[in-house]
């Protein structure tokens, strides 16, 4: 788990920790092709979720660790879980942060466990140069009105 906006705080951390997101999935997954050649295979999904967390030391004396808990932490590993290899999946609340900045595809609600609603996501597909991100914002935002099924 990589905590963002604790324990230095930033204001655009959320488009930070999405953007690392995309960077590491490109990155290993150049990777993934050599060692495919080879046979072995790597792959990870990222879950990322926004929201207020506990966080501090826990355990005791002689083995200490910096712990987040709460909804939140359930809520990123979770939507982990859901992530197929080379998928990041964000909570509907990361993505209305990012949206301008992000191409995306919707999922259908997620039924997860702790949670008593159908969770609303949303598929990263890639980060957008800067000079797209700047010229969409400025434009009008049509209707979305596409979306797709979940494959399990």
């Amino acid at each position: 788990m990589i905590l963002f906006n604790a324990p230095i705080q930033f204001e655009d951390h959320t488009r930070r920790a999405v953007k690392m997101a995309v960077e590491m999935r490109d990155a290993i997954g150049l990777l993934t092709q050599k060692w495919r050649n080879r046979g072995h295979s790597l792959g990870f999904g990222v879950g990322i979720a926004l929201g207020y967390a506990t966080l501090g030391q826990i355990g005791f004396e002689q083995r200490l660790e910096y712990a987040a808990i709460g909804s939140v932490t359930n809520l990123a590993s979770r939507l982990c879980d859901e992530a197929k290899a080379g998928q990041i999946v964000v909570s509907r609340r990361v993505y209305g942060i990012v949206e301008p900045w992000v191409e995306a595809t919707p999922i259908d609600d997620l039924i997860l466990k702790g949670f008593n609603h159908p969770v609303l996501a949303v598929e990263i597909l890639r980060w957008r140069e800067e000079g797209e991100a700047v010229k969409e914002a400025a434009e009008p935002a049509a209707p979305a009105a596409a979306s797709r099924r979940r494959k399990q």
